[in-house]
């Protein structure tokens, strides 16, 4: 974190990042509790929301954001292919039952580890230790975590080719092998939001793992090479800078798939999430409902509540980016308040 030029700045109880800072064995205690609450959000939202689920009404009309995505992969269907809910119930409890195990794990990383990898007595463990500005260090860490979702493209994949997803053109769920063609890959990443063929959202998917895993081992084997320049992070890269661009990121991603849920019927089934909406820009983008929903449950389609909760989350993100970003390039907040030497204060000559 940010300090200054104050090396003995301290921070409050509710300045949770300082903590974990410089202490690798509690910044891993800090991401499986995060996991853990994740699992438990998912597990117990799925949960209410099947309770109150009225199968005489369409699913988009419901409000409902994790009943939609299992019926999109292809979860919650009977064998005469009819959404039932069979197994959701399930689905939920695996989560909860994970979360405890994640929240297991963040308590022993915190209470029972080193709070510093780098006084592990396991060797390899050593390896995984905090040093902001060494950019070996960080390239090494950066490449497990592309492994991690290089994987999990693989695993999404194998899940639509061995168990199948939902294919709205055919009304059922059906195994789909990915197309992993280059040139329909590149044309994509221009009109994506257009995309109408589950093949082509698979072979995306597979690229992308062989891209992530591919990095992955790249930047776990290689270090760096030449003088480590400012042109390079030096004395930029720091915790500060790598939580903004973490928040960059996932701001990023949050408002592409605002853009994509509100237009995209292939990837976000009407079936589940209702019609699509209709684009406005006024102060900001924004979307608004093209059928009349003054009869659903809450007024609004779930396409219209995960549109509009991941775009102004997405909105919030790169704010709190371009707040991280700039204290990591060491502009002080504070000098805002300052009201002897602030920027605000400047001096007002009165002429007669």
């Amino acid at each position: 974190m940010q300090t200054y030029g104050n090396p003995d700045v301290t921070y409050g109880w509710y300045a949770g990042n300082s903590g974990v800072t410089n202490r690798s064995g509690k910044f891993i205690a800090a991401h499986a509790a995060h996991f853990g609450l994740i699992a438990f959000a998912a597990g117990a939202n799925t949960l209410w929301e099947f309770a109150r689920f009225d199968g005489s009404l369409p699913m988009g009309q419901q409000a409902m954001v994790t009943l939609p995505h299992l019926a999109s992969i292809g979860i919650g269907f009977d064998e005469a292919g009819v959404w039932t809910g069979a197994g959701v119930v399930t689905i939920g409890i695996v989560h909860l039952i994970l979360s405890m195990v994640y929240g297991a794990g963040g308590l022993m990383h915190s209470l029972l580890f080193p709070g510093d990898m780098q006084d592990s007595e396991v060797l390899q463990a050593r390896k995984f230790k905090l040093e902001w500005d060494n950019p070996d260090n960080q390239t090494f860490i950066l490449g497990h975590h592309l492994i991690f979702l290089g994987v999990a493209c693989i695993w999404f994949v194998e899940w639509a080719r061995i168990h199948g997803i939902y294919d709205p053109a055919l009304g059922a769920v059906r195994q789909v092998n990915y197309n992993l063609d280059l040139t329909q890959i590149w044309n994509h990443q221009f009109d994506f939001l257009a995309i109408d063929s589950l093949e082509d959202v698979m072979g995306g998917h597979a690229f992308l793992a062989f891209f992530e895993i591919g990095g992955g081992a790249f930047h776990i084997a290689t270090k760096q090479i030449g003088e480590y320049t400012k042109f390079k992070g030096s004395g930029l890269l720091s915790a500060e800078a790598v939580l903004s661009w973490s928040l960059a990121g996932i701001g990023w991603m949050a408002i592409i798939a605002a853009f994509w849920c509100a237009s995209n019927t292939t990837i976000y089934p009407t079936e589940w999430y209702g019609a699509p909406l209709e684009f406005k820009f006024g102060i900001s983008p924004y979307w608004i409902e093209t059928v009349d929903t003054s009869n659903y449950v809450s007024a609004h389609t779930s396409r219209a509540w995960l549109t509009n909760v991941h775009y102004y989350l997405g909105f919030f993100y790169i704010q709190g980016h371009l707040w991280h970003a700039l204290r990591a390039m060491g502009f002080d907040f504070k000098r805002l308040l300052d009201t002897k030497n602030g920027p605000f204060n400047k001096a007002v000559t009165l002429r007669d």
